[in-house]
């Protein structure tokens, strides 16, 4: 025991593990509802200029987990960033495309309108949605094969042609970084293959994108990472690396005949690689 005052140590700053350049960098994040745990510990970096799948069992918190970093639900510890800074300093850079069971089809406005939604940043709050801004909205929704439908009210578009819509409104922001809740979920062959070459396209811009996503036969073919969740992160990094029918068992429980399949799919992959 020494005399004499002491001097305490400062603690580290834990913050300081995770890079600015980041997309996505989550620390220490827990997120409970009525006092019961969905995510517990999340500490997470999102590698920049990759495609990234959320992959993990229903009521796993891949949901909450998008929520929780764009500031639609609290959190009950931690912190969130997207390149260095707190989500609503930078929300330009950040696209969101919720579930499409989230979203009310029945609000009167047309598809143009919906993506004109997303350029509320250059046009300003209150303010007309001039030819410009229309003529911007248009090309978005030509770039999701959505065009022709400009004029139609949302809700009698089909659900695949709903998630285009959406994916056209999260393309004007022209965000750096897009978290997409379950964009697969309930489209058809050909609204899949358009979000998968709109991927495709925004990794060859250098853009970085999280998608929860649940076909895990599909996961090694649409993304480069993969987070593996069950209310804690079970493993996250390439696919080559932590995509394994151990990591999924050690994800699912083991309970998926599905994992059987998908390992056996991969072997046989990687034996003709």
């Amino acid at each position: 025991m020494t005399d004499g005052p002491q001097t305490a140590t400062p603690p580290p700053d834990e913050h300081a593990r995770h890079p600015s350049s980041a997309p996505l960098a989550i620390h220490d994040m827990t997120v409970a509802y009525h006092r019961r745990p969905v995510l517990w510990d999340i500490d997470y970096d999102a590698p920049p200029g990759k495609l990234t799948a959320i992959v993990g069992p229903n009521g796993s918190g891949k949901t909450t987990l998008i929520k929780a970093a764009v500031d639609l639900v609290p959190r009950a510890s931690g912190d969130v960033r997207f390149f260095g800074s707190a989500y609503h300093k930078v929300r330009h850079r950040v696209g969101y495309v919720p579930q499409r069971g989230s979203v009310d089809w029945d609000f009167p406005v047309n598809a143009l309108d919906v993506v004109a939604m997303g350029l509320y940043k250059q046009i300003g709050w209150f303010r007309p949605v001039t030819r410009r801004y229309r003529d911007q909205a248009m090309h978005y929704l030509e770039r999701v094969g959505m065009a022709d439908y400009a004029a139609r009210q949302i809700s009698q578009l089909s659900g695949g042609q709903q998630q285009r819509v959406f994916l056209a409104r999260a393309l004007s922001q022209q965000a750096d970084v897009y978290l997409m809740d379950e964009p697969f979920v309930g489209v058809d062959a050909a609204t899949e293959r358009a979000i998968v070459v709109i991927l495709q396209e925004l990794r060859e811009a250098g853009k970085s994108a999280l998608v929860v996503h649940h076909d895990l036969q599909t996961v090694p073919e649409y993304f480069d990472h993969v987070l593996l969740l069950n209310m804690r992160m079970v493993a996250t990094g390439p696919i080559s690396d932590v995509f394994t029918p151990e990591n999924l068992r050690a994800t699912y429980g083991g309970k998926l005949a599905l994992l059987d399949q998908v390992g056996h799919r991969m072997t046989l992959n990687q034996g003709r690689s």
